[in-house]
């Protein structure tokens, strides 16, 4: 399925979770376009779920940036504050998180069904991996829209999904958004098991994959609890994605300068971090592809 054109190798890529830092994903593929990188295959988990989704949606990198902008709000279902302590007065006390999520699924459903697009199996553009945690049996699963030769567990990949429902399975962040209900399995943030689906690209037949993940911001004096918070969020995600990152070929690691999970404003922040972070760095990437 993926050949070599001119001696160029396939490379996919592989997006982390971040919370709204993941915009700064959008602005690595926009770095990448600029430079004339093709993509053959891209993954992402939560916040790099979405963006990933939109992607293969065939959305640009600028559309997705603006969509992010202007959907927000209506995502992480708060106001501008970055902390998840004033988020309270939106918890739901019949269930087990803040949000159901709902907006989420909603909103990227609309989103699909403008390119024609009602389940994640009719995308086309590029194979897509999206990983998922069943909360119940503690499995992942991958929503995809092309199983890969290479399987490992039956029924660990699932195709007859709507792109909303499993872009919200995947960033159902716990105790912020409830779980995801989706047949027998009740979903939550991939990012639980596999936060940069480095091993899931490269089963799609590319022979390349840059993983993209986020810096975990230093400690000190002045540092407040939601920093310490955003700390040890990125250090879990980057020690429980260890065997990913060493499949990787380059991993790409972004600063976001003490950007919180819901801080809507550094959205512009975050997308130059990523598109900066990547032109910083785009020879090493070329010279990946060009081997």
């Amino acid at each position: 399925m993926y050949e070599k054109k001119g001696g160029n190798v396939k490379l996919g890529i592989a997006l982390s979770g971040g919370g709204i830092r993941g915009i700064a994903h959008a602005g690595v593929l926009k770095a990448l376009e600029e430079n004339g990188i093709q993509i053959e295959a891209i993954g992402g988990t939560s916040s790099g779920a979405l963006i990933a989704g939109l992607y293969v949606l065939g959305y640009s990198p600028d559309d997705i940036y603006r969509l992010f902008k202007k959907y927000a709000k209506q995502i992480v279902g708060m106001g501008i504050s970055p902390t998840i302590s004033k988020i309270s007065h939106i918890f739901n006390k019949e269930s087990t998180g803040f949000r159901k999520g709902e907006e989420i699924e909603e909103i990227f459903n609309t989103l699909a069904e403008r390119k024609g697009i009602y389940q994640i199996s009719q995308i086309n553009k590029i194979p897509i991996s999206i990983p998922a945690v069943d909360i119940k049996n503690g499995k992942e699963y991958i929503f995809t829209n092309h199983i890969p030769k290479e399987k490992n567990v039956y029924g660990k990949y699932i195709m007859d999904i709507s792109i909303g429902k499993a872009l919200r399975a995947s960033s159902s962040f716990p105790a912020v958004f409830c779980p995801c209900d989706f047949k027998e399995h009740k979903f939550l943030d991939g990012g639980a098991l596999n936060n940069v689906p480095v091993i899931e690209v490269k089963k799609q037949g590319v022979e390349k994959v840059v993983a993209v993940n986020f810096k975990a911001d230093d400690i000190t004096d002045t540092s407040n609890y939601m920093d310490i918070a955003m700390r040890a969020i990125d250090l879990m995600g980057n020690k429980i994605s260890e065997e990913n990152l060493k499949q990787s070929d380059y991993i790409l690691t972004i600063g976001t300068d003490k950007t919180g999970l819901l801080d809507i404003k550094k959205l512009d922040s975050c997308y130059q971090y990523g598109y900066q972070a990547t032109m910083k760095e785009i020879q090493k990437i070329k010279e990946i592809i060009n081997e």
